[in-house]
């Protein structure tokens, strides 16, 4: 943890409010995607980590699932992993995860973080560079 923040992340809670934001978005980010088991949502969630994909990952889990698949509608337990990146590093974290998830289709939503904590973004900027 940095020194003068209380988050494990590094970016602290201090100050008032701090936000970024403009018509074209923050360029950070957010990713979904789903699996089947706690350990496959950890090892996706640590891979895009320790590759600079993501500047963090959170699992939420279990979550129940209900969906249409070849014709049937079917319902799972699966685990959500939230990524946080940025619009550049985007593009190499949907391949990555296309190459390494084992669903024939895996569920892949990026949505544009419109504004945020300037700490907080800048932060998720600095751990997706390479």
């Amino acid at each position: 943890m940095d020194e003068g923040t209380d988050r494990a992340d590094g970016t602290g809670r201090k100050g008032g409010p701090d936000r970024t934001g403009s018509a074209e978005g923050s360029g950070v980010w957010t990713v979904l995607t789903t699996t089947d088991a706690a350990l496959k949502a950890q090892l996706l969630a640590r891979g895009a980590v320790d590759a600079r994909l993501a500047a963090c990952a959170q699992i939420a889990a279990p979550v129940t699932s209900v969906f249409r698949w070849e014709g049937r509608i079917e319902t799972a337990e699966e685990w959500q992993i939230l990524f946080k990146t940025t619009a550049e590093r985007y593009p190499l974290l949907q391949e990555w995860l296309q190459e390494v998830h084992d669903y024939d289709t895996p569920e892949i939503i990026a949505t544009p973080v419109a504004a945020g904590s300037a700490a907080y973004l800048d932060w998720v900027r600095r751990e997706t560079t390479p």
